[in-house]
């Protein structure tokens, strides 16, 4: 990966950055990989070197990484720290970093940490109940250890202390403690195997010139919308999905309001996608 610094930041943060810890070691596939969509996999093995990042943005996964090195000191006699397991399915070599287990009546309460946003922990995110999962299964199935919960504990790094006091909905700590779903063993097993069939299907294709397309979920597609507002006024009076539904309420029921339009967009592509530049589904997009 070519690494710029466009904003010009601290030669030392730029440093870290330039030498990254994370290894998936040695496995085909890491949990995460598992979880990426397969275009935007395959397309990150193709074009390693050219992928262009800048460094301001991944101060916060360089932040996640300080929490970890930090969170490492705190261990105790039944804490298993950043273990990496790894095991064979389906012709695949799987590894998956699991931060924190801990050892509760012989069983194992698995957690994860994320520096994140207080509107982040506020949602349910499928991610975080998929990748909890997919370790919850890696643990029973290298080390036969029985799973007993699983937990996100979130950092959030821009908690105020005025909205916790004026929402009992907001985070009131700065660290937030989530209890995730924890599945069944085989539907673990069975939604692993769902994943790595989508992951074989991309590869086959591939080798055809073919490369799979990405799902509007993966992408985290927002479609356009129209907003009914009053003039001067904050929030719309209705959201529709179309403009002829806006037009027609403007004309019937608000005629005293105006339709402002609302951009929808592909947010993982445009922000988040180190390989949007190579991808093709977003090149016809964007010129489309």
């Amino acid at each position: 990966m070519k690494l710029t610094n466009k904003f010009n930041l601290p030669e030392t943060f730029v440093n870290v950055i330039r030498r990254p810890q994370y290894s998936k070691g040695n496995s085909e596939i890491s949990v995460t990989e598992i979880l990426s969509p397969p275009q935007l996999v395959l397309l990150r093995r193709q074009h390693q070197e050219d992928i262009e990042q800048d460094a301001a943005d991944m101060v916060w996964s360089l932040f996640g990484s300080a929490v970890h090195n930090i969170l490492e000191h705190g261990k105790d006699d039944h804490h298993i720290v950043e273990e990496r397991l790894f095991t064979t399915f389906e012709g695949w070599s799987i590894s998956g970093a699991i931060d924190l287990q801990t050892l509760v009546d012989g069983k194992v309460l698995i957690a994860d940490y994320k520096v994140t946003s207080a509107w982040t922990v506020q949602q349910e995110k499928q991610e975080w109940i998929d990748q909890l999962n997919l370790y919850a299964w890696l643990v029973e199935r290298v080390k036969g250890d029985q799973v007993a919960g699983l937990q996100i504990i979130g950092i959030v790094r821009d908690w105020s202390r005025r909205e916790a006091a004026l929402k009992e909905t907001y985070p009131q700590s700065p660290i937030v403690t989530l209890d995730i779903p924890l599945w069944d063993y085989k539907d673990r097993e069975e939604f692993v195997r769902r994943r790595l069939t989508l992951h074989n299907e991309a590869n086959f294709a591939a080798v055809s010139g073919e490369m799979p397309q990405c799902t509007p979920e993966e992408m985290w597609e927002k479609p356009t919308t129209y907003a009914i507002m009053k003039a001067g006024g904050v929030r719309a009076k209705k959201v529709c999905n179309t403009l002829s539904e806006a037009e027609t309420l403007v004309v019937t029921k608000y005629p005293d309001h105006h339709i402002e339009t609302r951009e929808g967009g592909r947010t993982r592509c445009e922000s988040f996608c180190q390989a949007a530049p190579f991808c093709k589904q977003y090149q016809v997009y964007k010129e489309g």
